[in-house]
């Protein structure tokens, strides 16, 4: 695929606030806080307002592009970390922004070193001032970015979103799920079959067994289990 009509598709809005943050397990309210900013009224009836974090690459009403994804996987990487608070996060992605010239710091194959590295700096004084927090913080945000493929350019061209809350906290975790601007439009496939979850959890509806279709796509039962369970857990929520 050219190189800019690849550019073009990862910025093209694709998801649904709803579905964006089925995928990465994070409330919708809080991807829509993220992206579009808060208002917050305290008893007293004091308005306060959060600005947005991150920038959509289209209209409010559109959703998120794929780097929008992207970027919202690694920014709830930094939340899960420490519960930082938005104003914190604020402030340090603009310090890594201004140090290393980023335009999108959170998806700048870069960020995966200097970055990464500059921000567990920024947020040591602010979480812990022992050793430890910053290791901690650390080895989380690698969890996350190690989920992420980067192409030539520098940009992701795959996310492999974790398909259970609790596997950001284990180290190498299996990628049974991948997203793919280029692949399915960008819905959520097995990795290596370019078979889209959603085919894969209608068969097992319609009584096929996890058996069954790992043989069919030549794969481990437990990768079409996550699978299935990626497509049947977006459906419910």
């Amino acid at each position: 695929m050219p190189a800019a009509d690849l550019d073009i598709l990862r910025r093209t809005p694709a998801y649904a606030f709803s579905e964006a943050a089925h995928y990465l397990g994070v409330p919708s309210s809080t991807l829509r806080a993220w992206f579009l900013g808060q208002i917050n009224r305290d008893a007293r009836g004091s308005v306060r307002r959060f600005h947005p974090i991150l920038r959509l690459d289209g209209n409010r009403q559109d959703g998120l592009s794929f780097l929008n994804l992207v970027e919202a996987h690694v920014l709830a990487g930094l939340r899960r970390a420490h519960g930082l608070s938005l104003p914190n996060v604020r402030r340090a992605l603009r310090y890594v922004s201004r140090t290393l010239g980023f335009e999108r710091p959170l998806i700048d194959a870069r960020f995966q070193t200097d970055g990464a590295s500059l921000l567990v700096e920024q947020f040591g004084g602010l979480i812990n001032a022992s050793r430890g927090g910053q290791v901690e913080m650390a080895h989380l945000m690698q969890a996350y970015l190690q989920r992420i493929e980067w192409a030539d350019d520098g940009l992701p061209i795959k996310l492999y979103p974790f398909t259970r809350r609790e596997s950001a906290l284990t180290a190498q975790v299996p990628r049974p799920v991948v997203v793919d601007p280029r692949i399915a439009f960008g819905r959520p496939a097995l990795s290596g079959r370019a078979v889209p979850t959603a085919v894969l959890a209608d068969r097992f509806k319609a009584g096929d067994t996890l058996d069954q279709l790992a043989e069919d796509y030549d794969t481990a039962p437990e990768a079409i289990e996550e699978a299935i369970r990626c497509e049947l857990y977006r459906q419910a929520a």
